[in-house]
């Protein structure tokens, strides 16, 4: 029996893995606050409640994260404290995130993520790993088309330029 071969839990994670993880944590931990401050900002109901399960799909994401480095002997990144409460009347008009500029950065962030759950399963050796961020792009892809449908309801999607001729 060879080092990677039996149950994949026992197999040693490589640098790339282990890299991979522990900054997944530190890209979540900025998110979850990043979220947090975005709810404060949300007028629209809707869009508090994606922001909400964004924030509560990141922590799952940094608990089942958090296990492996700490079973591999890695400390992971430290977390930023929460988000205080605040109310929306209380911001500045001119300091305050509209709703379609947070609809955008969702948005983004699961393009994001996207790429970087394809990265990770792609460098992965162990399959738990892979499986794992297999697990973590569905519920991603799931999440961007959430966001996607609200921002076309709501108004806030530019689209790029659109070729109307389909051929002929």
């Amino acid at each position: 029996m060879g080092i990677l071969s039996g149950n994949p839990q026992d197999e040693p994670l490589h640098y790339g893995e282990v890299f991979t993880v522990w900054s997944n944590v530190l890209g979540n931990n900025g998110m979850i606050s990043a979220y947090q401050a975005f709810y404060h900002h949300a007028g629209d109901e809707d869009l508090k409640k994606l922001i909400k399960e964004g924030i509560d799909g990141l922590q799952t994401e940094n608990q089942q994260l958090q296990e492996i480095l700490k079973a591999n002997g890695v400390a992971p990144p430290p977390a930023q404290a929460d988000r205080p409460v605040a109310n929306l009347e209380d911001i500045p008009v001119g300091a305050r995130f509209i709703d379609p500029e947070i609809g955008a950065a969702l948005s983004k962030d699961a393009a994001a993520g996207l790429v970087a759950c394809s990265q990770a399963m792609g460098q992965s050796i162990r399959e738990d790993i892979a499986m794992m961020y297999g697990q973590f792009h569905t519920s991603k892809a799931q999440f961007a088309a959430k966001a996607l449908k609200l921002s076309k309801e709501k108004g806030w999607l530019i689209p790029p330029p659109l070729h109307p001729n389909k051929g002929e």
